[in-house]
């Protein structure tokens, strides 16, 4: 994800009132500083290890939800407001989440496509998802 990607992420979150939460890889800082048209500062979480990261949040009550095609996945149509905090879980468009972070989801998401592509770019499939979450659609 470059800072294009990232940037519309941060803006989205920020519409929506949630935190975005990253990787500490070396390319993040200035793809996120490129990529950050915001006026202000932005909620940004640090994470140093990924994995556990998303098994702390989930042991703290939060919801995990991977936007990914699975086969029990709910259809972002039929995707509820998010009653109590909820981390989404975002794989790269290629590949999507890393199997060994799948175990660690509460639930799957998926987007229906009608087009010859399996995926959507990661920033507007997040987008659709948070607005979702938020309620706003």
């Amino acid at each position: 994800m470059h800072g294009v990607n990232l940037g519309t992420l941060l803006r989205t979150c920020d519409a929506v009132g949630a935190c975005m939460a990253v990787p500490r890889l070396p390319w993040v800082p200035e793809a996120l500083r490129r990529g950050n048209t915001l006026r202000k500062p932005a909620c940004v979480h640090w994470v140093r290890e990924p994995l556990n990261w998303l098994a702390e949040r989930r042991a703290a009550g939060d919801r995990i939800l991977g936007v990914e095609l699975a086969e029990e996945a709910v259809r972002l149509a039929d995707l509820p407001m998010a009653r109590h905090p909820t981390v989404a879980v975002l794989g790269h468009e290629r590949g999507g989440i890393p199997p060994e972070a799948l175990d660690l989801l509460d639930a799957a998401v998926e987007i229906p496509m009608i087009g010859t592509g399996a995926s959507l770019n990661v920033a507007v499939a997040g987008s659709l998802v948070l607005y979702k979450l938020a309620g706003f659609t």
